[in-house]
């Protein structure tokens, strides 16, 4: 129904009162906002437990035991709260979106679970009618109040008599709808009530039956005392198992409960994914918030999942997330410290911790010390990387190597890793996450260590050139070979290197990966593309095939008088250097190497079968 305010003034336009679809509105809540109609249970802890603690700012000596009950009509839950007056039903269960703590809003976060005045309305994703009836501990002189609404949008109110309802406090009944009875199921409800209120300030307890079972089960477990240090680290771990459903690598007490947080992190027994954030159990005052509740921590420390309490974080409106403000960014930020502290700690009194850390969660250290010069000073001993020195520390890596050169991809540091430990250059592998930026921050941390990029044209000018008589009496084989490489965009050179057991070395830098990149891009393209590529053709290096004099492989070429079976020794060569690289192949180079061995087969079998007739 629209109610119409009358105006004075006839310019003046007519206002009206929106009209509420209840339907629409529990519609809303049910496939929106909601996750689950099972949020039913608790909003109605919510409430109760927020009447408790109402009442007991007032009076610390109240009764405070929340009880949920269970038959055939239905469910009940009855708190000795704070209860309400007539006109309070009036102004908050009858006015969707006003809460009874909104007014001190800021207070409401900590010291109340309910903010948002919509909790109630989630009850009719489940229930066909709902029952209030209650008793305002804040005026004795009220009669009790009786509010009942149902699912079409109406509600009446009647008050009761003093004896109906002696004592302060709330009941709320709801009567299943149809098709919604399984979530009234005892064991479904003490499911719930333990999944939500395990952790409550308050005694919980469901009946059925004649049967109680209680659901909230002391302070959670990192606030407890224990005998031993050692005694509480099993007893986190093995609540670490149970609520989460792995068996935790180790864990970190989140003791930050200056910061409105309390609780433990646990770190993961499998790498985590750093490209996705990691999921933690959030409790809002004692109340699940979520159990994948995303945003808590910073992004570089995906290898831990949190179980926390807290009472200064604000949820969404679903209460299944925290609102993004800056007191959340605060708190992000202080959790991630206390996991740096953490590691700190361990690497410098638990190496064996460390290492076992380390065996599984290297890559997460190294992306929170791209965030942390001072983290990453700490563990630079602990973290190896690959180098032409094998997998060793920076620390140890630069003491043998003043000036680091580093590459950009793995398949760069294969190319040369050989050959540049042989002629005594250090190169780090860059090609891994987070390697190239940390090895960039030595020079700030290690006074005289010099960081420079690998490029082709250093490998090359570290090579030995070779005799020119020498050289020169391999000129025919070279020209050959130049000639043969040529459609490959490949040079040829001699030099003499170690070690011998590399017979060829190839060898091309970003500048010639580009330029064959567009090359390859501009066959087949379009005349518009074409033209396009064309223009930027600037005469780039080209990739160079290294033949290495100092290799017994390439002196025998010498031997080879057929020009056209030199030439597939050539394309062996160039293909062997590739394959050195670990690089993928392109279709030009795998049938080189298919074209090169299949001629090599036929040799061997048209000199097998020579040998043959020799023989007979």
């Amino acid at each position: 129904m629209v109610e119409r305010t009358p105006n004075s003034v006839a310019a003046v336009a007519d206002s009206y009162s929106f009209q509420v679809d209840l339907r629409g509105i529990v519609d809303l809540l049910s496939h929106h906002l909601y996750s689950s109609p099972r949020v039913y249970l608790r909003e109605l802890l919510q409430n109760a437990v927020d009447a408790v603690t109402a009442r007991a700012q007032r009076d610390r000596l109240a009764p405070t035991a929340i009880r949920i009950t269970i038959d055939e009509t239905g469910l009940r839950i009855a708190d000795p709260g704070v209860g309400l007056t007539e006109a309070d039903v009036h102004r908050f269960l009858a006015t969707i979106g006003r809460s009874s703590k909104r007014d001190d809003l800021e207070g409401a976060r900590r010291e109340f679970l309910g903010q948002f005045g919509i909790g109630l309305l989630a009850c009719f994703t489940v229930a066909e009618t709902i029952r209030v009836v209650t008793r305002s501990a804040n005026d004795p002189s009220a009669a009790p109040v009786e509010w009942v609404a149902a699912a079409d949008g109406t509600y009446s109110v009647r008050a009761l008599a003093p004896k109906d309802f002696p004592e302060p406090g709330t009941t709320v009944q709801l009567t299943p709808r149809t098709g919604a009875e399984s979530w009234f199921a005892p064991r479904r409800v003490i499911e719930l009530a333990r999944e939500f209120g395990s952790l409550l300030p308050y005694a919980v307890t469901v009946e059925s039956g004649g049967v109680v079972v209680p659901i909230t089960d002391g302070p959670p477990v990192w606030r407890r005392d224990y005998p031993s240090q050692v005694e509480r680290r099993a007893a986190l771990l093995d609540f670490g198992e149970r609520t989460l459903g792995f068996t935790p690598l180790d864990l970190i007490e989140l003791d930050t409960d200056l910061a409105g947080v309390s609780g433990v992190a646990y770190v993961l027994a499998q790498p985590g994914n750093p490209a996705e954030s990691s999921a933690h159990r959030v409790y809002l005052k004692g109340m699940l918030l979520g159990d994948a509740v995303r945003g808590l921590l910073p992004d570089w420390a995906f290898f831990v999942r949190c179980v926390i309490d807290t009472d200064s974080l604000r949820p969404t409106a679903s209460r299944e997330g925290l609102y993004e403000d800056e007191r959340l960014s605060i708190i992000r930020e202080v959790l991630g410290d206390r996991v740096r502290d953490w590691l700190t700690e361990i690497a410098a009194e638990q190496p064996q911790r460390l290492a076992a850390f380390l065996a599984v969660h290297a890559l997460g250290v190294k992306a929170m010390a791209t965030h942390s010069p001072e983290l990453f000073q700490i563990m630079m001993p602990h973290l190896t990387f690959e180098t032409t020195d094998g997998r060793v520390p920076l620390t140890e890596f630069a003491r043998n190597h003043p000036v680091i050169r580093v590459t950009t991809t793995v398949e760069e540091f294969r190319q040369v890793s050989s050959t540049a430990s042989a002629q005594g250059i250090g190169v780090v592998n860059g090609g891994y996450a987070y390697d190239r930026e940390l090895v960039a921050l030595l020079p700030q941390l290690l006074p005289g260590v010099e960081v420079i990029d690998l490029d082709a044209a250093t490998i090359t000018a570290a090579l030995d050139p070779v005799d020119p008589e020498e050289e020169l009496a391999l000129t025919p084989i070279l020209a050959l070979a130049r000639a043969t490489m040529d459609p490959l965009s490949c040079d040829v050179i001699l030099r003499a290197f170690h070690p011998v057991s590399v017979p060829a070395l190839y060898l091309d830098g970003r500048a010639a990966r580009n330029e064959r990149t567009r090359a390859e891009t501009a066959i087949g393209a379009n005349a518009l593309w074409t033209e396009i590529l064309d223009a930027l053709d600037a005469a780039a290096p080209r990739a160079q095939l290294v033949l290495n004099y100092n290799s017994p492989v390439v002196r025998r070429l010498t031997r080879i008088s057929d020009p056209a079976f030199l030439k597939t020794a050539v394309e062996s060569l160039y293909g062997q250097a590739l394959l050195l690289t670990h690089r993928p192949l392109r279709a030009a180079d795998t049938a080189l190497l298919n074209r090169a061995f299949g001629e090599f087969l036929s040799w061997a079998t048209q000199r097998a079968a020579g040998a043959g007739e020799e023989t007979e």
